[in-house]
C-alpha cells in the first residue's frame, strides 16, 4: 500500500493517508490571540480542509481527541465543536488536559478518518 504525505512541514507531515484511513497531525490554531472558543473553530475549519484534500469529510471521522490546556475552557471549545460537529456521524472522541509545546495554544486537536 502506498502512503500519501499532505501538507508536509519541518517537522511534520499535516495528514497521512494509508489505506482508506486519514491520520491527523496535532492541529493548532493559525491565531493563537482567539479565545478557545474560536482557536477551536479555526482548527476544525484546517480539519475540513485537511479531510477534503484527502477526499474525505468530518461524516466519516473515526476518533478525535482534543487536548486543552486548561479544562475550563472545556465549554468553549464544546460551543464551537457543537456548532460544527455532523450529529448524524459523531466520532469516538477523547478530551484530556495537557500542557501544550506553546503557552499560546488553548486547544490541539487530532484524528483518524475513513475514506470513501
Amino acid at each position: 500500500m502506498t502512503i500519501k504525505r499532505l501538507q508536509p512541514e519541518e517537522r511534520l507531515t499535516g495528514a497521512v493517508v494509508h489505506g482508506h484511513t486519514v491520520y491527523l497531525a496535532g492541529q493548532v490554531a493559525d491565531d493563537p490571540t482567539l479565545d478557545a472558543e474560536g482557536q477551536t473553530a479555526d482548527i476544525l475549519r484546517q480539519v475540513d480542509a485537511l479531510l477534503a484534500e484527502a477526499g474525505t469529510s468530518k461524516a466519516r471521522l473515526l476518533s478525535v481527541q482534543v487536548f486543552l490546556s486548561d479544562m475550563g475552557d472545556m465549554a468553549a471549545m464544546n460551543r464551537a465543536w457543537d456548532a460544527w460537529l455532523d450529529p448524524a456521524a459523531k466520532p469516538a472522541r477523547a478530551t484530556v488536559e495537557a500542557r501544550l509545546a506553546d503557552p499560546c495554544w488553548k486547544v490541539e486537536i487530532t484524528g483518524i478518518a475513513a475514506l470513501p
